[in-house]
């Protein structure tokens, strides 16, 4: 079981505030919001930025990249484009210092006291108290701090398959027969799925154009050119987003050539989500 590690006087990290400490080799970030000590790792889960120098509002951490929300108690994602949480740390505070030990923790309310063992969420000591050395709590320096709800991103149930965002329209009847439109092929890259929210592109925005031109070597067929962007310059999902687009728009017939402009201006922002994205994320 990870020990503790000192990483903080009390008085060193104003309240509310944030530090980053290292424990065991690893950068975590600290948080004190109201009377209260929490540890998150200092990765945004959306594209690995760091989460220390965002915005922080209460409870909330803001990543300074594209603005997805944590949770500083759970470490839960709280808004788009993070929909994966960030491991939280077991906190304590004891003589005049904040320990650490690396998690994850059993999740949510877990709070533990000696190791292995639970202690029921009820169990608290006064935000005045000095918490005994021995007793221990998930991602905050208190007994107590009961259960956060943590509004995180809404996600299949296990074991069962994700469910489309809405179904695909029919692709207008002169695709079929090689009279290719630019709404035909916004429909086909419905096809084309980000891995991690299960999302099409074109509902998550990420599709900024598409124009259609005789290819050059094959004038009876088209070249299409997408604009698209991803929604980070270092987003992990990226170069399998731009082969999927290839192959599925290139799999129709009247397509010779499909070529794929990662445009990063304007940036990617939720607020190009369709609807049917925002209720198949649990964004509302």
């Amino acid at each position: 079981m990870p020990e503790f590690r000192r990483v903080a006087d009390v008085s060193e990290v104003p309240d509310p505030g944030r530090t980053l400490v290292e424990v065991d080799g690893e950068v975590v970030a600290l948080f004190h919001v109201d009377g209260h000590f929490y540890a998150i790792d200092d990765v945004c889960t959306h594209d690995g930025g760091t989460l220390a120098d965002g915005e922080l509002d209460g409870f909330k951490i803001a990543c300074p990249r594209h603005g997805a929300r944590f949770d500083v108690r759970t470490g839960a994602a709280l808004s788009m484009p993070a929909v994966r949480p960030t491991r939280s740390h077991a906190v304590k505070v004891a003589d005049g210092g904040v320990w650490v030990a690396l998690g994850p923790m059993a999740g949510p309310g877990a709070f533990l006291s000696g190791p292995g063992a639970t202690m029921p969420s009820g169990a608290t000591v006064s935000s005045s108290a000095t918490v005994p050395s021995g007793d221990t709590v998930p991602s905050g320096g208190k007994m107590g701090d009961a259960a956060a709800t943590t509004g995180a991103a809404t996600s299949p149930a296990a074991g069962t398959a994700a469910a489309p965002v809405a179904a695909a329209a029919a692709i207008p009847a002169g695709a079929a027969e090689g009279a290719v439109t630019e709404e035909a092929v916004r429909e086909w890259l419905k096809e084309v799925k980000d891995p991690e929210l299960f999302v099409n592109i074109v509902d998550l925005g990420l599709v900024y154009g598409v124009t259609l031109s005789p290819a050059a070597d094959a004038p009876d067929r088209l070249h299409v050119a997408i604009d698209m962007t991803m929604t980070s310059p270092a987003c992990p999902a990226g170069p399998q987003l731009i082969a999927d687009t290839k192959r599925t728009v290139g799999a129709r017939p009247a397509i010779a050539a499909v070529e794929v402009r990662i445009v990063m201006d304007p940036p990617w922002t939720p607020d190009r989500m369709t609807d049917a994205a925002r209720d198949h994320l649990g964004i509302f």
